[in-house]
């Protein structure tokens, strides 16, 4: 029973968007995913997927991408990335499909460990950070207080935080998220989001105090799911 994370899948199987215009590691991206996975992953594992699953823009066009998903070996939690313009309400994606459940404002649970988390947003000092980033970036820090406060109501006391964006700035100043972080006492971070070579360079990843952060965006981690416990 095994955990692991990889984010930002992008798949469109119902839409024209071809992801090799991004390099030659993208050229049939699914099918090194899958490859992967089912070398190494089985159905008694879990997965954690924090966001960019499908370029689908409604739940229809998703539908396929996360059929594909839940097809695969495993347990999966999948978070909100910011291409997923097709995520609804809970209501209406819960309980649609055998083997994926949907992070937001709530938690799960990998044996004694609460997974929370949240999409997380640009933080401050960005080069492009505004009045609007800075609400939606408040907002983002109540909805990960929210999910650890429901899993520290529910008893417990380890948790995984989950998010799509990194959770600092290129300067790794601190941050809502990251205030929030060890004020819970969260040890494990993971997050997507970042592709470019050089922003990758300025982000959080190995043990900051204390807190061991994980970048799991796919081409990051050679499209192959990383162990985390």
């Amino acid at each position: 029973m095994n955990l692991y994370a990889i984010g930002d899948l992008h798949l469109g199987f119902s839409v024209e968007k071809p992801m090799d215009i991004f390099g030659d590691n993208w050229v049939s991206h699914e099918l090194t995913i899958k490859e992967n996975w089912e070398s190494q992953i089985g159905p008694e594992d879990t997965v954690l997927i924090p966001g960019d699953v499908s370029w689908g823009t409604r739940f229809e066009e998703a539908y396929e991408d996360l059929k594909w998903v839940d097809g695969l070996p495993g347990m999966k939690i999948i978070s909100k990335g910011n291409h997923d313009y097709w995520w609804q309400s809970m209501k209406k994606m819960k309980g649609k499909f055998e083997t994926i459940a949907f992070l937001h404002n709530n938690f799960y649970s990998y044996k004694n460990i609460a997974i929370c988390g949240t999409r997380g947003w640009i933080c401050p000092k960005d080069a492009d950070f505004d009045e609007h980033d800075l609400k939606v970036y408040e907002r983002e820090g109540i909805r990960l207080r929210i999910s650890l406060d429901e899993a520290k109501k529910a008893g417990y006391r380890e948790f995984i935080v989950m998010l799509h964006y990194p959770p600092t700035n290129d300067e790794l100043s601190e941050s809502v998220f990251t205030r929030i972080i060890k004020e819970y006492g969260v040890k494990t971070v993971i997050y997507g989001h970042l592709h470019a070579e050089g922003s990758r360079n300025y982000t959080l990843k190995g043990t900051f105090d204390g807190v061991s952060y994980h970048l799991v965006s796919a081409d990051y981690i050679g499209f192959n799911p990383v162990k985390l416990l």
